[in-house]
């Protein structure tokens, strides 16, 4: 088998053992009880995590399609990478919106405006909304 091959193998290998453990339940639920089980453990948070996960599993696969210690480590990142390529590829496209901003005039309660920011901070309000403090000597 050639090198691509083998990396192509192995890229889809990770990818399938990590969807398995960190997004399936597995057959006769045996993934879900071992996660319910790790439940609150570092390796149980780990499970949760698919990017992390793959990191774990693409270390011993890249075994399989290096011949030293200075290309296991790079095939170990590649595969890992491989894998959370593909998986975003599987999921829905993150489509991202703008809020609409409010008409002028109108006052939201949770944010300042910009504007009534800056005349604040410019000092631009009117001297009688502010109280007069005297200072005696």
């Amino acid at each position: 088998m050639t090198f691509w091959a083998s990396f192509a193998v192995a890229v889809l290998a990770t990818w399938r053992v990590t969807h398995l453990l960190a997004s399936e339940d597995g057959p006769a639920d045996i993934v879900v009880g071992f996660r319910r089980w790790l439940d609150q453990s570092i390796v149980g948070k780990l499970m949760d995590c698919f990017n992390c996960l793959s990191l774990w599993i693409a270390a011993p696969v890249a075994l399989f399609v290096s011949h030293g210690p200075f290309e296991w480590l790079f095939s170990w990142l590649a595969l890992s990478g491989g894998a959370c390529l593909l998986e975003r590829l599987g999921q829905e496209p993150i489509v991202m919106q703008s809020m609409s901003q409010p008409a002028e005039g109108d006052i939201n309660d949770v944010l300042r405006s910009e504007a009534l920011g800056a005349a604040k901070q410019s000092g631009a309000w009117d001297n009688a909304d502010r109280p007069t403090r005297r200072v005696q000597q």
